[in-house]
Protein backbone atom coordinates (compact mmCIF):
# COMPACT_ATOMS: atom_id res chain seq x y z
CA UNK A 1 0.00 0.00 0.00
CA UNK A 2 0.82 3.49 -0.64
CA UNK A 3 2.55 5.42 2.09
CA UNK A 4 -0.10 8.38 3.08
CA UNK A 5 1.06 11.73 3.05
CA UNK A 6 1.37 14.60 5.62
CA UNK A 7 -1.52 16.26 4.97
CA UNK A 8 -3.34 13.13 4.63
CA UNK A 9 -2.21 11.41 7.93
CA UNK A 10 -3.38 14.66 9.36
CA UNK A 11 -7.04 15.01 7.76
CA UNK A 12 -10.20 14.16 9.85
CA UNK A 13 -13.50 14.24 8.95
CA UNK A 14 -15.09 17.89 8.75
CA UNK A 15 -11.92 19.50 8.52
CA UNK A 16 -11.94 22.29 5.42
CA UNK A 17 -9.47 22.24 2.34
CA UNK A 18 -6.82 24.01 2.37
CA UNK A 19 -7.33 26.52 -0.22
CA UNK A 20 -4.07 26.29 -2.55
CA UNK A 21 -2.37 29.39 -3.74
CA UNK A 22 -3.47 32.09 -6.69
CA UNK A 23 0.15 33.35 -6.98
CA UNK A 24 1.63 30.08 -6.70
CA UNK A 25 -0.20 28.41 -10.00
CA UNK A 26 -0.27 31.62 -12.56
CA UNK A 27 3.54 31.72 -11.21
CA UNK A 28 3.85 27.95 -11.86
CA UNK A 29 1.70 28.51 -15.36
CA UNK A 30 4.06 31.10 -17.01
CA UNK A 31 7.21 28.99 -16.08
CA UNK A 32 6.13 26.03 -17.48
CA UNK A 33 4.96 27.55 -20.60
CA UNK A 34 8.30 29.76 -20.24
CA UNK A 35 9.94 26.43 -20.43
CA UNK A 36 8.29 24.72 -23.49
CA UNK A 37 9.04 27.96 -25.11
CA UNK A 38 12.74 27.21 -23.99
CA UNK A 39 13.30 23.82 -25.67
CA UNK A 40 11.48 25.36 -28.69
CA UNK A 41 14.49 28.29 -29.02
CA UNK A 42 16.99 25.90 -28.06
CA UNK A 43 16.14 23.80 -31.38
CA UNK A 44 16.00 27.08 -33.37
CA UNK A 45 19.72 28.34 -32.34
CA UNK A 46 20.95 24.77 -32.50
CA UNK A 47 19.24 25.17 -36.28
CA UNK A 48 20.67 28.04 -36.68
CA UNK A 49 24.56 27.82 -34.79
CA UNK A 50 25.56 24.39 -35.17
CA UNK A 51 28.53 24.95 -37.07
CA UNK A 52 29.31 27.98 -34.50
CA UNK A 53 28.37 26.40 -31.46
CA UNK A 54 29.13 23.12 -29.95
CA UNK A 55 25.57 21.01 -30.25
CA UNK A 56 26.16 19.45 -27.11
CA UNK A 57 26.31 23.00 -25.80
CA UNK A 58 23.56 24.29 -27.18
CA UNK A 59 21.16 21.48 -26.65
CA UNK A 60 22.63 20.73 -23.09
CA UNK A 61 22.20 24.46 -22.11
CA UNK A 62 18.85 24.99 -22.74
CA UNK A 63 17.73 21.27 -21.72
CA UNK A 64 19.36 22.44 -18.47
CA UNK A 65 17.28 26.19 -18.32
CA UNK A 66 13.84 24.49 -19.51
CA UNK A 67 14.79 22.03 -16.65
CA UNK A 68 15.66 24.77 -14.09
CA UNK A 69 12.07 26.60 -15.34
CA UNK A 70 10.83 23.27 -14.51
CA UNK A 71 12.21 22.56 -11.11
CA UNK A 72 12.07 26.10 -9.54
CA UNK A 73 7.81 25.49 -9.58
CA UNK A 74 7.94 22.99 -6.58
CA UNK A 75 10.30 25.76 -4.99
CA UNK A 76 7.36 28.27 -5.33
CA UNK A 77 5.99 28.10 -2.42
CA UNK A 78 9.36 29.14 -0.16
CA UNK A 79 10.79 32.49 -0.16
CA UNK A 80 13.48 32.17 -2.97
CA UNK A 81 11.10 30.66 -5.26
CA UNK A 82 10.12 33.88 -6.64
CA UNK A 83 13.98 35.39 -6.62
CA UNK A 84 15.02 32.27 -8.25
CA UNK A 85 12.25 32.80 -10.95
CA UNK A 86 13.64 36.31 -11.48
CA UNK A 87 16.83 35.26 -11.79
CA UNK A 88 15.63 32.78 -14.81
CA UNK A 89 14.30 35.37 -16.66
CA UNK A 90 16.62 37.31 -16.66
CA UNK A 91 18.55 33.94 -18.15
CA UNK A 92 15.68 33.77 -20.40
CA UNK A 93 16.56 37.43 -21.66
CA UNK A 94 20.24 36.84 -21.80
CA UNK A 95 19.48 34.42 -24.18
CA UNK A 96 18.81 37.19 -27.20
CA UNK A 97 22.67 37.31 -27.23
CA UNK A 98 22.08 33.89 -29.25
CA UNK A 99 19.04 34.42 -30.46
CA UNK A 100 18.02 37.93 -31.18
CA UNK A 101 14.57 37.43 -31.03
CA UNK A 102 14.59 35.86 -27.42
CA UNK A 103 15.02 39.19 -25.97
CA UNK A 104 11.79 40.13 -27.00
CA UNK A 105 10.67 36.65 -26.04
CA UNK A 106 12.23 36.83 -22.78
CA UNK A 107 11.23 40.64 -21.55
CA UNK A 108 7.07 39.37 -22.66
CA UNK A 109 7.56 36.93 -20.59
CA UNK A 110 9.57 38.61 -17.54
CA UNK A 111 6.21 40.85 -17.47
CA UNK A 112 3.57 37.94 -18.08
CA UNK A 113 6.14 36.67 -14.77
CA UNK A 114 5.95 40.10 -12.89
CA UNK A 115 1.82 40.16 -13.12
CA UNK A 116 1.44 36.69 -12.92
CA UNK A 117 3.22 37.07 -9.45
CA UNK A 118 1.11 40.82 -8.25
CA UNK A 119 -2.44 39.30 -9.48
CA UNK A 120 -1.77 36.01 -7.36
CA UNK A 121 -0.76 37.89 -4.44
CA UNK A 122 -3.34 40.20 -4.79
CA UNK A 123 -6.17 37.22 -5.32
CA UNK A 124 -4.39 35.54 -2.44
CA UNK A 125 -5.25 38.69 0.13
CA UNK A 126 -8.62 38.84 -1.32
CA UNK A 127 -9.08 35.14 -0.46
CA UNK A 128 -7.77 35.14 2.95
CA UNK A 129 -10.29 37.70 3.63
CA UNK A 130 -13.27 36.44 2.47
CA UNK A 131 -12.16 33.19 4.55
CA UNK A 132 -11.77 35.39 7.35
CA UNK A 133 -15.21 36.70 7.22
CA UNK A 134 -16.60 33.32 6.31
CA UNK A 135 -15.15 32.18 9.81
CA UNK A 136 -16.85 34.74 11.35
CA UNK A 137 -20.12 34.40 9.81
CA UNK A 138 -20.08 30.73 10.78
CA UNK A 139 -18.76 31.62 14.15
CA UNK A 140 -22.05 34.17 14.69
CA UNK A 141 -24.41 31.79 12.85
CA UNK A 142 -23.81 28.32 13.76
CA UNK A 143 -25.78 25.19 12.53
CA UNK A 144 -26.49 27.32 9.47
CA UNK A 145 -26.14 26.47 6.02
CA UNK A 146 -25.06 30.38 4.91
CA UNK A 147 -26.95 33.18 3.37
CA UNK A 148 -29.11 32.11 0.31
CA UNK A 149 -27.73 34.35 -2.61
CA UNK A 150 -28.30 34.64 -6.15
CA UNK A 151 -31.98 34.13 -8.33
CA UNK A 152 -31.57 30.48 -8.14
CA UNK A 153 -32.85 30.39 -4.08
CA UNK A 154 -35.46 33.18 -4.57
CA UNK A 155 -38.67 32.40 -2.84
CA UNK A 156 -41.51 31.34 -5.76
CA UNK A 157 -39.10 30.36 -8.66
CA UNK A 158 -39.51 26.57 -8.50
Amino acid sequence: MAKLTKAQREWRPGMPKKRRSVKVMFASTVLTLEAFVVLFGTLAVFGLHRGTISPALLLGGGVLLAAALVGTCALLSKPAGPVIGWILQLVIIATGLLEPMMFLVGVLFALTWWYGLRAGMRLDRENRERDRQQAEWEKAHPGETGPASGPETAPGTD
